[in-house]
């Protein structure tokens, strides 16, 4: 069975870009573009692994995360910031807050799935 994947991305062009990269590495692919449609989407469909922008209209990644992990349903889902925020401490400040990895953008197209795959399979060991 292949894994399902919610992507949370509001720029066209980089959600268009993460979907075909993630698509062709062979996975289903589920798209929201802001935090409201990603948490109906996460409590109507199961998820192996949520993929969230941090930076979103109506309710941000922060905020979805927060209300993703409240609920028990979604504890040992993984889910991992999507972000161009990529100071120094930006990473470490989302571990912290609860994500269980870190994708900086601009994505590299030659490891992005390999990069998904990584934290698809940490999260199936450790789960």
């Amino acid at each position: 069975m292949r894994n399902r994947i919610l992507l949370v991305e509001d720029v066209e062009d980089n959600r268009e870009l993460a979907r075909e990269l993630l698509e062709v590495a062979g996975y289903h692919v589920s798209e929201a573009t802001n935090g409201v449609d990603a948490l109906e989407q996460a409590r109507a469909h199961p998820f192996d692994l949520v993929l969230l922008d941090l930076s979103l209209p109506i309710v941000d990644g922060w905020e979805a995360l927060r209300q993703l992990k409240a609920d028990p349903r979604f504890a040992a889902i993984p889910v991992v910031a999507l972000t161009a925020h990529a100071m120094a401490g930006d990473r470490e400040r989302a571990l912290a807050a609860g994500f269980h990895g870190y994708i900086a953008k601009p994505i590299v197209v030659g490891t992005f799935a390999a990069v998904v795959a990584e934290y698809l399979q940490d999260a199936k060991s450790t789960g």
